[in-house]
């Protein structure tokens, strides 16, 4: 069965009804066929029979008129083999041709009732009867289309043009349905992927409507939802800034003395520990997607990378001339965690980017040469505020740098997953559908 709903549809309704014209229409073939050719098969018999009879009753027709006779009345090829027999064995007919080889045989056992041999298959155009008489055979040569029912060639047009037409006009209204469909799937998966769909409206049939308008209700309850989260965000955001504000402020009037410089370290964790918070209880929708050209996006952030991790080796091997519709700030704080994580615990980090156009997918690999991490806590890591028990974790020690990673990945409708890398470490391959 076909994977789309389009083509499965069109098999529904065509196929049944296909096959029933078929049976129909092979029925009517069969029965018009049976009568036609046994109706011409008599009327040829009989033809015959009259000659067979003329030359039987010695009534002063010789040979040569009585083929003369049937040349000219009956358009046969008559001719009389003296001293011949019959052909010892006959061909035998096609199952096509099986038909009229039976109702030739049935007339001339009925109508002449001398031995006889029918031959439907030698010549192409023509039927060969041959009777045997009193001394003699008697070869008939007849046209075919005389004894058979030759136009069956329109009962085979009028089949395929009648499948056409009902094909064509299923195509056109079955396309016309599924398309409701097709836009409702795209807005789906748009909206999954953190895009909205303009001027989508409910069409369709009922059913179909229904779940537009579901959707569009779930989709307004979801932003609503975000909206509000983001308010309240941004108030503890401001709530919680004032104060941390106040204190840096207060150590910066401090004069240098023992333990100022621990406090400005332990204040600066707690802002980045607040920031990781926010960012994952944020997410990734308060942003729009925008179209981005990769390759400065990506030498951009490698460029912040080096300059905060200078003492280890960041490369960037390859990046593509490509334009993508991403949420810049997102995409680059899940890029940006994935190269801290490596960069805290290695000292060489290589980042690369390709494009599968085949796939339509836009792959980024960062690898590192650290002490990566066991197979079976490859998952674990991306549970929120896990944390690993040997030196492997994120750089904001919150246990949140991977979960927001991977959440930004699959709000762009990718993913991200962990494997050992081949300098050692780990490898984080991230994956984005165009």
């Amino acid at each position: 069965m076909p994977r789309r709903l389009f083509p499965r549809s069109l098999l529904i309704v065509v196929v049944p009804v296909v096959v029933m014209q078929v049976g129909v229409t092979l029925l009517f073939l069969e029965r018009h066929w049976t009568n036609v050719t046994q109706n011409l098969s008599r009327a040829a018999v009989n033809e015959i029979s009259l000659l067979v009879d003329l030359r039987l009753q010695e009534l002063g027709a010789d040979a040569e008129r009585i083929s003369q006779m049937g040349n000219d009345a009956f358009e046969m090829s008559i001719a009389f083999l003296p001293g011949a027999n019959l052909p010892t064995s006959q061909n035998l007919s096609p199952f096509t041709l099986e038909l009229l080889h039976r109702s030739l045989s049935l007339e001339i056992n009925h109508q002449i009732g001398r031995p006889f041999t029918v031959d439907t298959t030698t010549y192409d155009n023509y039927v060969d009867i041959r009777i045997l008489l009193p001394g003699e055979v008697m070869r008939v040569l007849t046209q075919r289309k005389r004894v058979y029912a030759t136009n069956t060639h329109i009962f085979i047009f009028w089949l395929v043009g009648t499948t056409g037409l009902l094909l064509l006009v299923a195509a056109i209204f079955l396309r016309n349905q599924i398309r409701p469909i097709t836009r409702l799937a795209e807005a789906a998966e748009a909206f999954g992927k953190g895009r909205d769909v303009e001027n989508f409206r409910p069409a369709g049939a009922s059913e179909i409507r229904r779940a537009a308008n579901s959707f569009i209700e779930m989709r307004n309850r979801i932003k609503r939802q975000i909206e509000q989260r983001t308010t309240m965000l941004a108030g503890v955001s401001h709530d919680l800034r004032t104060p941390l504000t106040r204190l840096k402020l207060q150590l910066a009037m401090l004069p240098e003395q023992a333990g100022v410089e621990e406090l400005k370290a332990d204040l600066q964790e707690m802002e980045d520990m607040l920031e990781d918070y926010l960012a994952f209880a944020r997410g990734y929708q308060g942003e729009h997607s925008t179209p981005t050209q990769l390759r400065p996006f990506i030498e951009q952030i490698h460029q912040d990378t080096e300059r905060r991790w200078g003492e280890t080796q960041i490369q960037l091997l390859q990046a593509p001339e490509a334009t993508l519709a991403i949420k810049p700030k997102a995409f680059r704080r899940c890029i940006s965690n994935l190269i801290n994580n490596a960069c805290a615990h290695a000292n060489i980090v290589q980042v690369a980017a390709y494009w599968d156009q085949a796939k339509d997918r836009l792959h980024i690999v960062v690898d590192d040469n650290g002490i990566g991490i066991s197979k079976e806590k490859l998952e674990d890591v991306f549970r929120p505020f896990y944390r690993l028990d040997d030196a492997r974790t994120d750089i904001a020690g919150t246990g949140l740098g991977l979960t927001i990673a991977r959440d930004v990945a699959r709000g762009h409708g990718g993913d991200i997953i962990l494997s050992r890398s081949d300098m050692g470490g780990l490898r984080a391959h991230i994956t984005i559908p165009v």
